[in-house]
């Protein structure tokens, strides 16, 4: 199964509209022509060679790039590029034992060349040598640990040497680095089907339904292809009971008036340079569940974000929200103030003083413009005003001595027909809460499912459970409006 999935997902398409494939022809042939003046003022420029080298095989002459790279390394046999270009070269012919030795030529020249290790794993996962492949992938990621692709094909290759546990961690890596990566959902998917845990693989199957305008045609198939074959989910109830212990909850079937509905659904709780928060990626998966179970028809589930995740989860679900009726999207973790403005906290933050604010944390505004396009209903809930580290050990400076920094969010004001849900009324901090999942989360899952409940109505009903829980300690806040001439349920009454 797994090595079948390597090859669909690791060869590269290169092909683009008309207008683009003229420009890079001319672009190429200007390069070698002037590559090859120089050529003839100076037969021995090795960087003329290697120059016109890469023209050709821009424009897809593979056998003339290798022959300029091979008179490049004749020229200067320490020039570690010609290794490696002739190489990807090579590869390209299927000349796999002839790749392997220029990528080991480079690798010699320069120990720390990233993109040699993990052309060669790829060239040794092509010939079948596994172990060798996952050795190269290994040390790619060391030198280059945001490399995506050299986690998802080791991750490939420890699954073609059946040991699903690395597999799924490295396809965890994969989308933590890039949490669109829609074929490693489909594939750690595929790992946890054939572990028998369902659950997981059906989120894995539905995120990747959720990045439409990422995925391959490929993935969204075979996506879908096991979401028919998975067997059903368990009751409703169950999921409550087990995740949560809240009273069971009877879900209705359906979702009223047809409607198109899609979530982002976020947990931060491996903070790296503060301490961890327990309860954020529990609250999440718990939240991710009961939306699905109520008819949303793609939920994205992502866990501890780096600021870039971050930015392009929320890049991703503005693209997908033009086309949905409702737009939701739940983040759990830290959230920070500053000067009047919010902001939520990826897991790499690093904040010493109030003016990094700015580069290392997201705008709350930059939630809200993913999910305003939708057509009804954009719902935004925050369970971020939980006891923040970062203010306390943040720097005032000079220059912005005047902004505050206050415990909490502050208020918002949001477009109309959005609605804005705080876990904790502004100016006031949220609890993590002593159980597995946080008082916010556990009374939200709770009143969700219920039948005939109005989103405003829901809301006032979790607001009312989280002050009985917590004794009147914290006391979730709506912000913004909604048509008054329509009403909202997540579950239609019976």
């Amino acid at each position: 199964m797994f090595r079948r999935l390597f090859y669909c997902c690791v060869i590269l398409a290169l092909a683009g509209p008309a207008a683009a494939i003229d420009r890079v022809k001319a672009e190429s042939n200007a390069a070698i022509a002037a590559a090859s003046e120089q050529i003839r003022r100076d037969p021995k420029d090795a960087n003329a060679y290697y120059n016109r080298g890469n023209a050709y095989a821009a424009r897809g002459d593979t056998d003339r790039a290798i022959a300029d790279y091979t008179a490049t390394i004749r020229l200067d046999p320490a020039h570690a590029n010609a290794y490696y270009n002739r190489g990807n070269g090579y590869s390209s012919k299927g000349d796999t034992d002839r790749a392997i030795a220029d990528y080991t030529a480079t690798i010699r020249l320069d120990p720390a060349y990233a993109n040699a290790y993990y052309n060669r794993g790829n060239a040794y996962s092509n010939k079948g040598n596994t172990d060798r492949a996952i050795a190269d992938y290994t040390e790619a990621v060391r030198l280059q640990p945001a490399n995506a692709n050299a986690y998802f094909n080791r991750g490939n290759a420890y699954g073609n040497k059946g040991d699903a546990d690395r597999a799924i961690a490295d396809y965890t890596e994969t989308i933590r680095v890039d949490p669109t990566y829609a074929n490693a959902y489909v594939n750690r998917g595929l790992a946890h089907e054939k572990r028998g845990d369902f659950a997981k693989a059906r989120a894995d199957f539905n995120a990747t339904l959720g990045l439409t305008q990422s995925a391959t045609r490929w993935a969204l198939d075979k996506a879908r292809e096991r979401l028919s074959a998975l067997p059903p989910p368990p009751p409703p109830a169950t999921i409550l009971v087990e995740k949560a212990g809240v009273p069971p909850s009877v879900v209705a079937p359906g979702v009223a008036n047809g409607d198109r509905r899609i979530a982002l659904v976020i947990g931060n709780s491996a903070y790296e340079n503060v301490a961890a928060l327990p309860n954020p990626v529990r609250d999440a998966s718990l939240v991710a569940d009961v939306l699905r179970l109520t008819g949303f028809e793609a939920v994205t589930l992502l866990t501890n974000l780096r600021k870039d995740a971050l930015v392009n989860a929320l890049r991703e679900f503005a693209a997908r929200a033009e086309t949905a009726d409702w737009a939701v999207v739940y983040y759990a973790g830290h959230g920070m103030e500053v000067g009047g403005v919010n902001y939520l906290i990826p897991t790499d933050a690093r904040i010493a003083a109030d003016r990094e604010i700015g580069f290392e944390a997201v705008p709350v505004d930059q939630v809200l413009n993913a999910a305003e396009r939708a057509r009804k209903l954009r719902l935004v809930i925050l369970d971020a005003c939980r006891d923040n580290p970062f203010a306390a050990q943040m720097k005032r400076t000079m220059t912005v001595a005047s902004r505050s920094v206050s415990r909490g969010l502050a208020p918002l004001e949001p477009e109309a027909g959005t609605l804005v849900v705080y876990a904790a009324k502004d100016g006031e901090t949220a609890l993590d809460g002593d159980g597995i999942n946080s008082p916010f989360a556990t009374a939200f899952v709770k009143n969700l499912p219920t039948p005939g409940l109005e989103v405003r109505r829901l809301f006032d009903f979790v607001r009312d459970d989280v002050m009985e829980a917590t004794g009147r300690r914290q006391k979730p806040f709506s912000y913004g409006s909604i048509s008054g001439r329509q009403d909202f349920y997540f579950v239609a009454g019976k």
